[in-house]
Formats: C-alpha cells, structure tokens, sequence
C-alpha cells in the first residue's frame, strides 16, 4: 500500500496549473464543494487547494486547508493515479468539519470516476 504521506511533488503550486485546471478541466460538484481535475503525465496524482474570495478570516482558511489537505492524504491510496486535481471548497453555513470534508470528496472523487475499482 502507498506512504499516506503527502510529498511536496503532490501540490500544485504553479499559477499557471491552477489556470488550466479552473479554465479546462472537467468539474463534479457537491454541496458546499467542487473538484476540477485533468488527466497529466506524471505517475502521480497532484492537487491544490484554491479558497474562493471572501472565505473568512486567516484562521478559518488555514482550518479549511488544514482538512483538505489532511482528506487527501487519508485518501490517496484509493485514487488512480495520473491526474491534477483542485478541491474548492466554500465557507460553510455551520461550523466546519472534518467528517464533512471527508464524505465531500468521496464523493466528488466517485462523480469524478477516479477511485480505484
């Protein structure tokens, strides 16, 4: 099974990629969430964590990366491999949760069809 370890070759850093994958990739939505994802050329799967404008103060946006980052990394080892991904994630109604997080990209993962069968 793969490290559960989330290497700095994992992120998509580069403005340039967040582009292309907001400009040409293909999207599956769920409430409160939304993931854009293309195919690359690597052996590995990359992704970003993009907040839209307005998302609270500095503490609610590091929390909110803070478990996306941490749901990625949980779940890595059930994804196909070879795709760059960005998981958007908007400011909750209610207090944000980790479990939430969590089911939201299954979820979004399932729609997207990039969990391994």
């Amino acid at each position: 099974m793969e490290s559960a370890s989330f290497s700095r070759e994992e992120h998509i850093k580069r403005p340039a990629d967040f582009k292309n994958l907001f400009k040409n990739g293909k999207r599956a939505s769920v409430a409160g969430a939304k993931l854009f994802y293309l195919p690359n050329q690597l052996g590995f799967n990359r992704i970003g964590f993009p907040l839209p404008r307005g998302f609270g103060n500095a503490v609610e946006r590091n929390r909110a990366k803070r478990f996306s980052r941490e749901t990625y990394r949980n779940y890595k080892a059930h994804l196909n491999t070879g795709y760059d991904m960005l998981f958007l994630v908007y400011p909750p109604s209610e207090k944000d949760s980790f479990s939430t997080r969590c089911v939201q990209f299954r979820t979004l993962c399932e729609k997207a069809g990039i969990v391994k069968k």
